[in-house]
This record gives C-alpha cells, structure tokens and sequence, in this order.
C-alpha cells in the first residue's frame, strides 16, 4: 500500500445520510469503488440555484460536473472498473436535491483512467444513458495558465470532518498551494505533476466526505469557468497544514477529450 494511502479519499461514508425523494443511492454493478475512499464543503456557504449548473451529484456519495450533455467528470476512486454500467444515477439541475424540478438520468458507461491503481490517476467518465441538453458543460483546463490562484470548490459533501452528507448544494473558496508546501505538508506523498493542491495553512475550508469528484474551478481569462482540478483525498477534511488534494486537470486534459470522444461526448 502506497504511503499517501493512510490519508482518506473523499467519498461519503454514510450513503444512506444522502438518499432523499427519488435520488437513488446505488453501487456500481460491475465494481465496488475503492474501500478506504472517504470528500461535503466545511467553511462553506450555500450556492444559489443555477450558479454553478453544471454540478451533477451521483448515487454512490460522490460529486461530478457536466462535461458534455451525456458525460459526468468524476474521480477514479468514485467507480468500479471500466465497462457497461446502468446503477449510477446522477440528480442535476438543482442546488437542493430534494427540489421537485431536479433532473435525474441513470449511466449507461463507466470510463476509469487505464493507470488507475489508488495512486494518481484519479479521473473517470460516466456516461448518460440520456443526454442532458438543458444545462450548460463546464469546460476543463488543458494548459497550466490557470492552476493558481484562487478557486472555488462545491458539493453536498460534509460540513465537518465525519459529519453527514447535505441537501443543499454548499460552496467555498480555497487558495492554490505550491508543490513544495504541500509535498512537505504531506511527507512527499503527493505527486505534483498529477495532482494539484488548495487550501488554508490554517484549515478551516475544505472539501470534505462526499465531495469526491467534484470540480475545483476558477475563472479564465474570458471569465468563463474553467475546471483546474478533481476532488481527490486528503487527511482528514479542513485541517491546519493538510490541503486537499485535487487530480489536476491540465495534465490530463488530452487523455479525458481522447476517451470523451470515444465515448460518444
């Protein structure tokens, strides 16, 4: 077991904590993801509906964005092992999931990155078994120009360390933190040209359990959002010296358009 391995993912724990109206908690048929998987948004405050559309919540506890009308962007950890897979449902279109006008849509695919092993390599497409054309996608980075700075991350994840799974969508800004810091926060567990870290020295704001997958994004230059990052892992959530750890999107942009695309999106 790789050493980073003692720190927690951040997949919901407490599944049943988010099974509300029709949003159907389901694992996926053709592989558990992983075990110790543990990120909702602590220091966070409630989104509004329709500011940030293209955030998709998905039955197993885990977070996702709208790539294209029929793929979600999620993390590997979040899913079993490629292949056909019709028992994930994403909820989209709404900030509370018990609103009347969500959207939900049942999987047909799972894509996990081929180098997925628990260390780096934590993307993943679901495919829709019916395309979403009502909501907008959120287009992902593919050059480092924008991976610093400040970002903002989202999700119905936990709004403490161990806490419960939320109904409403929650927000937060986090601030980019240098390779070395978070190398020499983390003992040289992180692998810097694949994975991309924001948070607080002094903690406090933090993606946290249940926010796996979920998008770390910040404006471009055009003032468009811009996915940087995947929510990835750390130990535990908001802590003083532990920033999460996000996939970083940029390094993986080419791999995700080229299985995007053979995917159908």
């Amino acid at each position: 077991m790789a050493p980073w391995r003692r720190f927690l993912r951040r997949t919901a724990v407490a599944l049943a904590a988010v099974t509300v109206g029709s949003f159907v908690v389901a694992a996926p048929a053709v592989a558990q993801p992983d075990a110790d998987v543990t990120p909702q948004v602590v220091g966070g405050t409630r989104a509004t509906q329709g500011e940030f559309p293209w955030m998709v919540r998905l039955s197993m506890g885990c977070g996702g964005s709208l790539y294209s009308p029929n793929l979600v962007l999620t993390a590997a950890h979040c899913v079993g092992r490629t292949g056909s897979n019709t028992s994930i449902t994403a909820t989209l279109g709404v900030v509370d999931l018990q609103s009347s006008s969500r959207i939900t849509v049942r999987s047909n695919y799972v894509y996990r990155a081929p180098g997925y092993n628990g260390s780096g390599d934590d993307w993943a497409l679901i495919r829709l078994a019916t395309p979403v054309t009502t909501l907008p996608t959120l287009k992902i980075a593919n050059t480092t120009a924008y991976d610093n700075g400040m970002f903002t991350v989202a999700g119905w994840g936990a709004a403490r360390e161990g806490g419960a799974q939320q109904r409403y969508l929650l927000k937060a800004q986090v601030p980019f933190v240098d390779d070395a810091t978070c190398q020499s926060n983390y003992g040289g567990d992180i692998i810097p040209a694949e994975e991309i870290c924001a948070g607080y020295a002094s903690g406090g704001t933090d993606t946290c359990q249940g926010d796996s997958g979920g998008p770390m994004f910040r404006r471009d230059a055009a003032n468009a959002w811009v996915q940087v990052g995947i929510v990835s892992w750390g130990n535990g959530c908001a802590r003083p010296n532990y920033p999460g750890v996000y996939t970083q999107v940029s390094y993986y942009a080419s791999a995700i358009a080229s299985a995007a695309a053979s995917l159908g999106g």
